[in-house]
This record gives structure tokens, C-alpha cells and sequence, in this order.
């Protein structure tokens, strides 16, 4: 008889998943069952006596440990490789889990005895006693306190936006692998690197296409291949697939997004709250609606300058009327001319492997004291998935951080950290993190080239890794990553920053066939570059968080007929419509507010860079890549978690609050 391998933990090390065993037919019978086992503990749970700490809280910390396990693989597979079985399980357990998580947080038993243990709360340890406080809050906010007849339509709501965030992702993958370009004569692909050429070619012949070159797409709306392409009817079509992309054919997502939107209000409302971003931001570090639509509304204006400042200068640099399709291939030249940075040339110096053993693991080595070593012997849920073992200064086991860096047809645009383990003192279980990007993948046996942004990525992405390996709490709940969404993004942000360090970038950027380092001179100018393009950066991503927020501050009375047009007033009415720069994300592909739990925390990123710029300042000031700045943060920030209040652990770190200053400074802001 053949055993589900998510009924018991796994053998292998650290947990990980057995994805050699694991099949596409074990995931539903294990939902299933892990759903069947929770319901079973919560009963023992409330029927367990008098309500304590530990009959009651910890007992729901140590529930549900196979659907956790089912639900961390399960999760990670359908967003890096789907198949068509997993989005069928996925489209049929999406409801099934929100009405299971439902039943939990509405369960008057239960709540009674959370209640009961917060009301005495206080002479518990400190992460103890806020794991109660947590409970407690997440049980009101999940509607504990509402009427039957309100949990009723709540459950209801629930249910249909979990499907719905469901439909918006699998209808977004397949409109992104439909909106490849598909070219037919090498000569329109004039500009483009050798490499760059092989790759597109080999996507054409992966996808199925007899001859030819595939311009596949990324997840945001500026599409890499715009800043090398000499033929400017082929950078049109690259663009308008970019920012047509769910706004028409089989894979049209603007009924979903209307139909998300609305249902997000009038949950919002039935809970208490004028609209849903009220209800997000309330359990944030900023607090309050209007305290974001302050800083966006600060930002917005000399952003719009910047931009209008730079597309002056490249209307002259291109000579003729510049569309958006244009900006980013006159911006290379003028980064050219000015800076004497070529970006086909820099990638030469930017090899994937170099790239990850010389930059981002030896900066975190240096950093932090560990150490990553490969493990070959051990198998992900695709062949391109490889695993190194991590261990701390002292030779003590980490965890286990895994990479998927090649983009595929069966992988959702972006790039993300997850975990498939989570760390727990409770649990005894040390962290498995993944780290998931959409590099363009080379024909056999030529090297994956870069451009900066990836090599950013990677060290952007690597910053959660850290983030979840560093864990060091007793309680699941707060393990890793499990902080406020607009505090999430701060550690991953202070780890780009050594990208540019001339003591990492000169370990790292070696040209791939010679292995010459990157000369001085180039290095100078790739520095003094970083500033450029401040303009349209700041107002792209501005655009995106102001239209999220337009999405969320809707009431259950404002109606959205046209989709688009309700887009182009948003960014009209914030100040921030700017001919030539469409948002980072327009509406019909943003998937981090419709499908990728961001909704009305896209700002996220920008309130976050507060607090990196900040501490980027701070290393600065105490010596840069030392340990004792490495053991500090790690100490103060990255090991805690959710256990402390997240700008209390800013504050105990930092010394003081954030100032702004830095961030504006960086952004050319002032």
C-alpha cells in the first residue's frame, strides 16, 4: 500500500518535503485529512477543561501539523511548477480551506477561551503573552465577535475571494505565457546579446514553437529585453503585450478584479471598517489609511518632477517623439554616454553562479559568520531546484535554504521567498526556505548572464532567506517572516545594499569566460550610475501603490463599471498619470494585491525603505561589513520575528525611530 508521504513528518533533513515520493494525487487526500485532523484537536482543545495557556494557546500552536505540512508544499509547487491537476486541486481547496480556517476563528467555544486566557494574560512571559494578544486580536479581526447571521455571509465572502484570488492567479500565468512574442527573423532581435538570442530561441523551441525566437514576459510592466531591442515596431509589440496582458481574450481578469474589490468592501464593512484598506492597515506598522496617503501624497509630486526632468532629456537623446516603448532603450544610451556603462557589456561580468557563491552567500558569510554548503543529494519539485545546508559561526546546523532561479511555463512572474519548514523551539523544527526568481534560462551550456536588476533580486530575495533561516522563537505563529506586511520588506531591502560594496561587487562581478574582475574604471561608473533614473523608478512603483489603495479605499456603495478607465482617473486624481511611465503593475496583472496577499499593502515596499535607508545609514556610520553590525541586526531584527512588536525591535536596534531623510536622499527626493 502505497502511504501519503504528508501524513507523518518527513525523514529527510530538516524536514524537507520528500518530493521524490511526493505525486499530484497526494495533495488532495491530504488536505483532507490534515483538515479532518485539525477539526479533531479543536474539539480536544475546548473540551479540554478550564481555558490555560497551555491547554488552549499552546494546544493551537501544535495543531494542524499536516495541513501545514500539505499546505507549504502544495502552495510553493502551484506558484513554481504547476501542472494541470495541481490547479484543479487548487481551484477545489481554495474555498474548502477558507470555510475550514472560518470554523476555527468563528468557533464561539474556542473564542470564549481565548478570551478567557487573555483576560489573564499577565503573568505570562513576554512572547507568551503576546501570542495570547495575537490570538485574541486575529479572532476579532476574523469576525469572532460578529452576529450569526454576519458569520454566515463572512464565511460566504470568504469562501467565493479565496476562489476568486485563485481564478485571477491562473487566469494571469496563462495570459503571461500567451503574450510571449514569438519573432521569426534573428534580424529583429538586433541588439540583443548572444546569449540573450540563444535563450529566446530555446524558449520558442520549449514552448512548442517549430522556428523562431519567444520574447517571454516578467511579471511587471517593464519587460528587460526594451532596454536592448534597436527595432522600435518590435519594443512596441514586447510593450503593449506587457500592458495588455488581462484585458481581453480567454485570460481577461477585469471581472475578477471588480468582482475581488467589491467583495473586499463589503467584508470591510461587516467587520467594522469604512473600507478594506482601513481593515489592512489597522494591523500595521503605519497605523492608519491616512497616514499612507500622506507619504504617497508627499512622494508623488517630486517624483512627477524627476520624471518629467528625465524624459526631457531623453526626448532630446532619441531625437524623435518618445513613447513609452522608447524609455528604457534611450535611457541605456544615455547611461552609455554619460556614465560610459554599457548594460549588454556589465552582464558579461555578472555570471548566476558567480554571482551567488562570491556576492550574496560570501556577504552574508562575512556578515553573519555562516556558512553554505551544497547538497547535492537532495531533491526539489523540479530538477532545477538545488539545496545548499547552512550553518551558523559556531558550526551549528541553520537550515536548509533552496533556489529556483529559472523561469519556466508552469512558474507564476516575480519573485518570492517562502518557507516549506518554519522554525520553532516548540515544534523542534529548523527552517527550509526557498527562494524563487524568473531568470531567463541559457541554451545548454552557456552561462546565465545578469543584469543588474536580477543580480538585485538576488540579493533582495536572500534577504528574507535570512530573514526566515535567523528565526529564533519558541511559537510557529511568529516564526520567520511573520511580521506586518509593511515591515516584511525592511530586511530584504538592507541586504541589497551589498550589492554595491566595492569589497563584495569586486569579489563577485568577474567576466564569465575570462574571469577578469570588473575593471575600476567600469566599477566607478556603474556606482556613480546608481542615482539615474530615480524619476521614472519612484513614479512606476508610486503609481502601483496609489492604485492599489484606489482599489481598497473603494466603499460597498462605489461601483466600477470600466475597469481601465476607473485606472486612469485613480492615477489622475493622485497626480501621478504620467504619459510615458504606466505603473509598476497595472490592474488586470497585479498580482500582489489580487492573488498575492499585498492587497492594500503595496505601499509596503516604500514605507519599508524608511527604515533600510535608515540602517543602511547606521551601517555606514559603524563600519559597514563588520560582524558586530552583522550580530546586532541579526540579534535585534532578524532572529526575533514576530515575537516583538516590529518597530520596537526598529527602535532597540536603531537607538531611536526612523528618520525619512535617507530614503528621500536616496531616491533624489530632496
Amino acid at each position: 500500500m502505497v502511504t501519503n508521504p504528508f501524513l507523518a513528518p518527513s525523514t529527510l533533513p530538516y524536514g524537507l518535503p520528500d518530493f521524490a515520493a511526493i505525486t499530484d494525487e497526494h495533495y488532495l487526500p491530504a488536505f483532507e485529512a490534515g483538515m479532518a485532523e485539525q477539526r479533531a484537536e479543536i474539539e480536544a482543545i475546548v473540551a479540554s477543561g478550564e481555558p490555560t495557556f497551555a491547554n488552549t494557546i499552546e494546544a493551537l500552536e501544535l495543531s494542524g501539523r499536516t495541513l501545514d505540512r500539505v499546505s507549504r508544499v502544495f502552495f510553493s509547487r502551484a506558484g513554481a511548477d504547476t501542472t494541470p491537476r495541481i490547479e484543479e486541486v487548487r481551484a477545489a481547496v481554495a474555498p474548502i480551506l477558507a470555510a475550514h480556517a472560518d470554523e476555527i476563528s468563528l468557533d464561539p467555544r474556542l473564542f470564549g477561551r481565548i478570551s478567557a486566557v487573555h483576560a489573564d494574560r499577565e503573568g505570562l512571559d513576554p512572547e507568551s503573552k503576546r501570542l495570547v494578544e495575537r490570538y485574541f486580536t486575529d479572532a476579532v479581526r476574523a469576525g469572532a465577535q460578529l452576529g450569526e447571521a454576519e458569520q454566515e455571509r463572512l464565511k460566504a465572502l470568504n469562501a467565493e475571494l479565496s476562489s476568486l484570488s485563485t481564478t485571477f492567479s491562473t487566469r494571469l500565468l496563462g495570459g503571461a505565457n500567451a503574450a510571449a512574442v514569438h519573432v521569426h527573423d534573428v534580424a529583429e532581435l538586433d541588439g540583443m546579446s548572444p546569449g540573450a538570442i540563444s535563450a529566446a530561441a530555446a524558449a520558442a523551441s520549449s514552448r512548442g514553437h517549430g522556428s523562431g525566437f519567444l520574447l517571454t514576459l516578467v511579471l511587471p510592466t517593464g519587460q528587460p529585453v526594451l532596454g536592448s531591442l534597436t527595432d522600435r515596431d518590435l519594443r512596441r509589440e514586447v510593450f503593449e503585450a506587457s500592458v495588455g496582458r488581462g484585458a481581453s481574450g480567454d485570460f481577461d481578469t477585469r471581472d475578477v478584479v471588480v468582482r475581488i474589490t467589491a467583495l473586499r468592501a463589503e467584508r470591510a464593512r461587516l467587520l467594522g471598517y469604512p473600507t478594506h484598506a482601513a481593515y489592512v492597515i489597522e494591523d500595521s506598522t503605519a497605523g492608519s489609511v491616512d497616514a499612507v496617503a500622506a507619504m504617497l501624497a508627499d512622494l508623488a509630486p517630486p517624483a512627477m518632477r524627476n520624471a518629467d526632468e528625465e524624459a526631457a532629456e531623453l526626448a532630446e537623446t532619441a531625437g524623435h517623439v518618445l513613447e513609452p516603448w522608447d524609455w528604457t532603450f534611450t535611457a541605456e544610451q544615455v547611461r552609455r554616454e554619460r556614465f560610459e556603462v554599457d548594460a549588454a557589456v556589465l552582464r558579461q561580468y555578472l555570471e548566476l553562479e558567480s554571482v551567488l557563491e562570491h556576492g550574496v552567500f560570501h556577504a552574508a558569510e562575512e556578515l553573519y559568520g555562516i556558512q553554505l554548503h551544497p547538497r547535492h543529494d537532495l531533491v526539489g519539485y523540479h530538477p532545477d531546484v538545488r539545496f545548499w545546508e547552512v550553518f551558523d559561526a559556531d558550526g551549528t546546523p541553520l537550515g536548509l535554504f533552496g533556489g529556483d532561479y529559472y523561469a519556466r511555463e508552469s512558474k507564476r512572474g516575480g519573485a518570492w521567498m517562502n518557507a516549506l519548514v518554519g522554525q520553532s523551539f516548540l515544534l523542534d523544527e529548523r527552517p527550509v526556505v526557498m527562494n524563487t526568481l524568473n531568470i531567463t534560462k541559457p541554451a545548454e551550456g552557456e552561462p546565465t548572464l545578469l543584469t543588474i536588476d536580477e543580480v538585485r533580486t538576488l540579493f533582495h530575495e536572500f534577504g528574507h532567506a535570512l530573514h526566515g533561516l535567523f528565526s529564533a522563537v519558541r511559537y510557529p505563529t511568529f516564526s520567520g517572516t511573520s511580521v506586518p506586511r509593511d515591515f516584511v520588506e525592511f530586511p530584504s531591502q538592507v541586504n541589497e545594499m551589498w550589492l554595491e560594496r566595492p569589497e563584495i561587487l569586486g569579489r563577485y562581478a568577474k567576466h564569465w569566460e575570462t574571469g577578469e574582475l570588473l575593471p575600476a574604471p567600469l566599477l566607478e561608473k556603474l556606482l556613480a550610475s546608481r542615482s539615474y533614473g530615480e524619476g521614472f523608478r519612484t513614479t512606476e512603483y508610486l503609481a502601483a501603490s496609489l492604485l492599489d489603495q484606489a482599489w481598497h479605499t473603494l466603499t460597498v456603495d462605489d461601483q466600477v463599471t470600466d475597469v481601465l478607465e476607473f485606472e486612469a482617473e485613480a492615477l489622475r486624481k493622485a497626480g501621478i498619470a504620467h504619459p510615458l511611465i504606466p505603473p509598476r503593475y497595472r490592474s488586470t496583472y497585479f498580482n500582489h494585491v489580487f492573488a498575492g496577499g499585498y492587497s492594500a499593502g503595496y505601499y509596503s515596499y516604500i514605507w519599508s525603505e524608511v527604515l533600510d535607508a535608515d540602517t543602511v545609514q547606521w551601517f555606514e556610520e559603524n563600519g559597514g561589513l563588520r560582524r558586530e553590525n552583522g550580530d546586532r541586526f541579526r540579534r535585534e531584527l532578524l532572529s526575533r520575528g514576530g515575537a516583538v512588536d516590529a518597530m520596537e525591535a526598529y527602535r532597540n536596534f536603531r537607538g531611536r525611530n526612523p528618520e525619512i531623510r535617507p530614503l528621500l536622499e536616496r531616491r533624489n527626493l530632496t
